[in-house]
């Protein structure tokens, strides 16, 4: 039996059963057997065409893990939360990413704290140099969406913090240019902050800086689908997002 309700979730997302195969990373005619034929995918790849589609897993696959049974793994993912930012334990965000063998990744606008941190940079630096992909997104100075963002928080200035960081990381990009930077024009609902299987998620409130607001810290389950939620934003905002310049840095610092 056919799977409609996927197909009408493509159609109404105006995309192709090429474009879902790509964007989840599957043969389109994995995709096509999934709508003509009614095969269910893998719970991991379930949760991936969800979170593309923008619609949740029970709407797609009646036959998936009941609501109940999802929620559970939701919530067991979950690791910690935080009331705000500012009471997460100083050293977790360098215990985090100290632990990461594979994927470090930071998704924000400016992240000015992390930028300022002398010992994050000599993190980043060993982990690139243990084979690590490091990949630091920033807001794009220029753009819409950090105007936007710092009229949220109750200033102006968010342009100004971002600039702030990337002279800050300026001699990173100089002696380690292994280590991806890029510049994004992503209106963020939340920082990212991953490494590996975990990631700590901080939302972004309307009224208040991101440092009074809640963190959630992650465990990635392999049936659960609310890290991969996350993980999917920082994989699609960094295909979006262009390359720092030499002509960025240098607008900054006159040099």
């Amino acid at each position: 039996m056919s799977n409609e309700r996927l197909r009408s979730a493509l159609l109404a997302r105006n995309m192709t059963v090429q474009a879902l195969a790509e964007a989840i990373e599957v043969n389109p005619k994995t995709v096509e057997r999934w709508i003509t034929q009614g095969k269910v995918p893998y719970r991991r790849h379930q949760y991936a065409t969800a979170a593309v589609l923008k619609v949740d897993v029970t709407t797609l696959w009646e036959d998936a893990r009941t609501v109940d049974t999802a929620t559970d793994l939701t919530k067991a993912e979950i690791a910690t939360v935080y009331p705000h930012r500012h009471t997460v334990p100083s050293g977790l965000w360098r215990e985090l990413y100290g632990r990461a063998k594979r994927n470090l990744d930071v998704l924000v606008y400016s992240g000015l704290f992390l930028s300022e941190d002398p010992l994050f940079h000599d993190l980043l630096k060993a982990k690139v140099a243990a084979g690590v992909q490091v990949r630091i997104l920033l807001g794009d100075p220029g753009c819409e969406a950090v105007r936007q963002r710092g009229l949220d928080e109750g200033h102006q200035i968010m342009d100004g913090k971002i600039r702030n960081a990337l002279v800050l990381y300026r001699p990173l990009m100089k002696s380690h240019p292994e280590i991806g930077f890029r510049l994004h024009d992503s209106t963020l609902y939340n920082s990212i902050y991953r490494a590996d299987d975990e990631m700590l998620v901080n939302p972004h409130v309307y009224g208040i800086g991101a440092y009074m607001a809640p963190v959630m810290h992650l465990r990635r389950l392999s049936d659960g689908g609310l890290f991969e939620t996350y993980a999917n934003s920082i994989d699609h905002t960094w295909g979006n997002a262009r390359q720092v310049t030499a002509d960025d840095v240098a607008s900054i610092t006159g040099a």
